[in-house]
């Protein structure tokens, strides 16, 4: 499609809208409209007055040709913001005529809706607020419920974190394979086998380093997250390593929690576990995806729901006091009946967390790259996401975090359930973008939050395991931003 701006250069909010309705199509943004133009053609224009300014959107296609417009007066709050959510709002009107349906998140394209609540919250009052999602973004009732319910979840927790708080995020980037809807930069252990031990050593010296930087700057360690790919991975040797590294080189006496995903159930053993346990990890997550054995085929993972449940009642021997497990909706192959079989299932199990993730239609990945799907199902998606609200909502849990991505199948969202006391610490934290997070390992990104303030500065590991390897020392000199950082900005 053809993207015409004119007047101004609000590309980022008007190709978001274009995305919400052509998720596979690829926009071209000009600023005059090509003589060949072909398909669907939107022009924003903004002319400045005496008074203000005048929005003005077209959008054609075939023989769709219709307008929406829009006046902004100079006295308006936020002016330029106030333009160019204007400008968004009237494309997205004639996008929802196109298409003859409106998006439940309205015009809410960014990846936080909930802080944006709740600045807006802060900023207006509650019920104010909420009626800005409504009547401003056009936010459903369904969804700014789900909204509201998660603020009031997450703000406790959030009052947990100090100013001298940190995450520590720990990146393992193997996978046993590579399933077809990932864009992690993930390596099947096939692939790299031997590129895992020295990766492992050099880890252990990243840890340690960082450790000493903590230190040194007096921060106060309240979470940490071995996140990936799969870190059940690695060897139980090679699990013990690193978390003895971690027990011997940070102060945990502040520690809340400690989280190792094992979201393969085909890596998970008895011995792993076992690591697990004796350093102090209260909180695995074991991830089917889905309970539908051709599903799982479909995407490319080589396990069962037979070995999920294997591995989910292992967590249980082992006496994991915080089970979490991460469902996918719209994946290929399954219907909202698979879906609520999954669910259903999952729900006899009550694990402690229920993550239910919105399929994201990544460029990188397999899906798209090799066309193994598309982005129809919108209306199933949606069908999956209110079941799982209801049945979630029924049996005790609650919403406690979420966030969304682009090109999710049908608009939908990624939230976290949680039954009353065990909800996640990380996972609200990262989202809020509350607290500085210390990263480690290939293809992690240090995320260094003002102690009184809302400035974020980040650090990035080289991504692939080859790269962290070689280059290594180089990577290690990159954490001396983290002391400018608190030079800066001092606790």
């Amino acid at each position: 499609m053809v993207l015409v701006l004119q007047g101004h250069d609000f590309h980022f909010e008007t190709e978001n809208i274009c995305r919400l309705y052509l998720p596979q199509e690829k926009i071209q943004t000009v600023r005059e409209r090509p003589t060949d133009a072909e398909g669907v053609v939107a022009t924003a224009v903004l002319t400045e007055t005496p008074d203000g300014a005048d929005i003005r959107c077209t959008l054609e296609l075939d023989d769709f040709c219709e307008t929406e417009t829009a006046h902004i007066p100079h006295t308006t709050p936020d002016y330029t913001a106030a333009c160019e959510l204007a400008t968004a709002t009237a494309l997205y009107r004639l996008f929802a005529r196109l298409f003859g349906h409106e998006q439940s998140w309205g015009v809410v394209t960014g990846v936080r809706p909930v802080k944006l609540l709740r600045s807006k919250i802060a900023e207006l009052g509650e019920q104010a607020a909420m009626q800005w999602f409504a009547d401003t973004m056009l936010v459903s009732e369904r969804k700014l419920a789900l909204s509201h319910r998660t603020w009031e979840a997450e703000t406790p927790l959030l009052s947990l974190s100090r100013p001298d708080s940190f995450s520590l995020y720990v990146s393992i980037p193997f996978c046993p394979t590579r399933c077809d809807y990932c864009s992690f930069v993930s390596h099947t252990t096939e692939r790299s086998l031997k590129l895992i031990p020295t990766y492992v050593e050099l880890l252990q010296e990243e840890l340690r380093v960082t450790a000493s930087v903590a230190a040194e700057l007096g921060l106060r360690l309240e979470t940490i997250y071995f996140g990936g790919g799969t870190p059940t991975s690695l060897t139980a040797e090679q699990l013990a390593v690193l978390l003895r590294t971690i027990e011997q080189s940070f102060d945990l006496s502040h520690l809340r929690e400690y989280t190792v995903e094992a979201g393969r159930p085909d890596t998970v053993t008895a011995e792993k576990f076992r690591v697990l346990q004796n350093f102090g990890v209260d909180r695995v997550s074991i991830n089917p995806q889905t309970l539908q054995d051709a599903v799982l085929e479909n995407i490319g993972r080589r396990h069962t729901a037979a070995q999920f449940y294997e591995a989910f009642d292992l967590a249980r021997q082992v006496g994991f006091p915080h089970i979490n497990t991460d469902l996918i909706i719209g994946l290929p192959g399954d219907t909202p009946e698979g879906f609520v079989q999954t669910l259903d299932g999952i729900r006899a199990l009550r694990p402690e967390n229920v993550t239910v993730h919105t399929l994201s239609m990544k460029r990188a990945s397999n899906l798209v790259v090799r066309h193994l799907s598309d982005y129809s199902g919108g209306e199933q998606a949606a069908a999956m996401s209110d079941y799982a609200d209801k049945a979630l909502t029924a049996d005790g849990y609650h919403p406690y975090y979420l966030y969304r991505q682009a090109r999710m199948v049908g608009n939908q969202e990624n939230i976290g359930w949680s039954l009353d006391g065990h909800d996640g610490l990380y996972n609200v934290w990262i989202m809020d973008e509350t607290q500085t997070i210390l990263a480690c390992g290939a293809g992690a990104s240090t995320k260094l939050k003002q102690p009184d303030g809302p400035h974020i500065e980040r650090i990035f590991n080289y991504k692939f395991p080859y790269e962290y390897n070689d280059r290594f020392a180089e990577l290690i000199d990159r954490k001396e931003g983290i002391r400018e950082f608190y030079k800066r900005y001092p606790l």
